[in-house]
């Protein structure tokens, strides 16, 4: 008997399902068969590929018959409202990071699809990366001895690809810290183990024509003495990709060469509008629109910057090829079997979920956690002092819906 494929309806069709869409058409245990965006051209888009025509609201999708799970890519600030509409029409929802913009949606979120008994899923963020996944599976064998220390550093040009005007606006969930810090975040919270006690940060604002939040240092404590250091810039000036040997945030080979693209794409536009409206014609359905196509076997595993996680008895480095493990006595490396769909690590945890109604690791009240250290990060630069995020929840254990947190 063949294996049930779980029917998705698309709700966003922006950069994010982009990312999505070759996990989405790659993996058979899932199919596309409905989609609804506010531009017409790229519910144009989905009808071509998909045969089947979109929807023209949030509601009508999730009352679709056919739709077992909606995956929400909305902006941030539709968030809470489109996972409330979907549980309300018995749908589970895996929903794009940041989860939202405020601890009081997150747990809105978190209610709604409880009292539908439907699972919640958050994500694509990077925390799914098979090489941080096996880290964590090396620090769970106790091999290594408990973790003491997190390094992770990443330099990219997020703040210098197009972007609307919402988007370079902090309080509408603009800069690095909701749409960057998420995925960092949540990556040394699932390595570090969860419980975040503390959280000191500067943020950079350092350029007045993108007026949002562009660079961030962190220092967080963790329960039971462990410390982590998160760094990021998007300023595009360093491109940290050079320390994992050019291979890019997809996995992708990246051609030195091309250093400063994003800078020289920015500079040809104008206005606000101009910006805008380049961003949109490279999205889905846009005129610049190229779909991703890579061979199977052709990409590493995706990443989100330098990392090493300092146990007791060895430092780990989870990259994109595989795990470099550092003894007192020697090196080792474990290598990484190339993906043979991209982030099909969500795609397991969405089908375990809907289908087989096994807990996510992904929970709402995992992601709410990861949010809140985030507001806190934001908080700490603004009040210079010492915050203590709520909401915290340990790696590996169960929350009160009864969905666990762990493997």
């Amino acid at each position: 008997m063949s294996a049930r494929v779980l029917n998705i309806g698309v709700v966003g069709l922006g950069r994010a399902f982009t990312l999505m869409l070759p996990t989405f058409a790659g993996d058979a245990r899932v199919k596309l068969v409905a989609a609804t965006d506010p531009i017409a051209a790229a519910c144009r888009q989905f009808e071509k590929d998909f045969g089947t025509p979109a929807h023209d609201s949030v509601e009508a999708l999730c009352a679709d018959p056919r739709v077992d799970a909606v995956y929400i890519a909305s902006p941030h600030q539709f968030h809470a409202a489109h996972v409330a509409t979907a549980a309300a029409h018995g749908k589970h929802v895996l929903v794009e990071k940041p989860m939202a913009l405020t601890l009081a949606d997150c747990t809105a979120m978190i209610e709604a699809t409880r009292r539908a008994s439907v699972h919640l899923i958050v994500g694509h963020s990077h925390s799914f990366n098979t090489p941080v996944q096996r880290t964590r599976a090396l620090i769970d064998s106790g091999d290594y001895g408990a973790v003491k220390m997190i390094h992770a550093l990443n330099f990219t040009d997020f703040l210098f690809r197009p972007r609307r005007p919402e988007e370079l606006d902090t309080s509408a969930g603009g800069g690095v810290i909701h749409s960057q810090a998420t995925h960092q975040i949540d990556i040394v919270r699932l390595l570090g183990g969860g419980l975040v006690t503390s959280v000191r940060a500067h943020t950079g604002a350092w350029d007045a024509s993108r007026p949002t939040e562009g660079a961030y240092s962190a220092l967080l404590g963790f329960k039971g003495g462990a410390f982590a250091s998160a760094t990021y810039s998007g300023y595009g000036h360093f491109d940290s990709d050079t320390l994992l040997g050019d291979i890019g945030e997809m996995g992708q080979n990246k051609n030195p060469a091309d250093h400063g693209a994003a800078r020289r794409r920015l500079a040809q536009a104008h206005s606000a509008d101009d910006e805008s409206a380049m961003k949109a014609a490279r999205n889905y359905g846009g005129n610049q629109y190229v779909p991703a196509v890579a061979a199977p076997g052709t990409l590493a595993h995706q990443h989100f910057g330098h990392l090493i996680v300092s146990c007791e008895k060895a430092d780990l480095l989870p990259g994109p090829t595989g795990i470099a493990i550092y003894t007192g006595g020697q090196k080792i490396f474990e290598p990484l079997a190339p993906p043979a769909v991209p982030r099909q690590e969500v795609i397991d945890e969405l089908y375990a979920a809907a289908i087989e109604g096994r807990p996510p690791r992904h929970s709402g009240e995992w992601a709410r956690a990861t949010t809140a250290v985030c507001l806190a990060l934001l908080d700490s630069a603004r009040t210079g002092h010492e915050c203590r995020p709520a909401h915290q929840t340990a790696y590996g254990t169960v929350s009160r819906t009864g969905y666990a947190n762990g493997s």
